[in-house]
C-alpha cells in the first residue's frame, strides 16, 4: 500500500507557474501510474493528467493542454505537475491519485484509482 503526499500548492497570481509535487511517504511510486485530479468548489472532481508507470506515457485534459507538464523522476520518486500560465480557472484542490494498472483511455475516471493523497489548495487571484 502507498500513501500519497501532495506539496507546492498556493497562492499565485493569474499567468504565474507552480509545480506540484506528489511523493509516498510510505511505499514507492515506481510500480504505479500516477493521475492529477482537481476539485473547484461545487465542481465535479476532474481528471488534469496522468502519466503511466512504464513508459511514462501521459495525458491530459483539454483545459490545460500546452501549459501543463507531467512528469516523473524515479530518483526521487516522485511525479510532478509544472502549471504554467494558471487563470483563475485553475483554482482548486489538487490531488495525487496512484492506480496499479496504464490509466489508457480510463485516466480521468477517479474511481479507476486506488490510492489518493490529501490534496492541495492552488488559488490563482491577483
Amino acid at each position: 500500500q502507498v500513501q500519497l503526499v501532495e506539496s507546492g500548492g498556493g497562492l499565485v497570481q493569474p499567468g504565474g507557474s507552480l509545480r506540484l509535487s506528489c511523493a509516498a511517504s510510505r511505499g514507492s511510486l515506481l510500480y504505479y501510474s500516477i493521475g492529477w485530479f482537481r476539485q473547484a468548489p461545487g465542481k465535479e472532481r476532474e481528471g488534469v493528467s496522468s502519466i503511466s508507470q512504464s513508459d511514462n506515457w501521459a495525458t491530459y485534459a483539454d483545459s490545460v493542454k500546452g501549459r501543463f507538464t507531467i512528469s516523473r523522476d524515479n530518483g526521487q520518486h516522485t511525479v510532478s505537475l509544472q502549471m504554467n500560465s494558471l487563470t483563475p480557472d485553475d483554482t482548486a484542490v489538487y490531488y495525487c491519485a496512484a492506480r496499479f494498472d496504464s490509466p489508457g483511455s480510463t485516466w480521468s475516471i477517479a474511481r479507476r484509482y486506488d490510492y489518493w493523497g490529501q490534496g492541495i489548495q492552488v488559488t490563482v487571484s491577483s
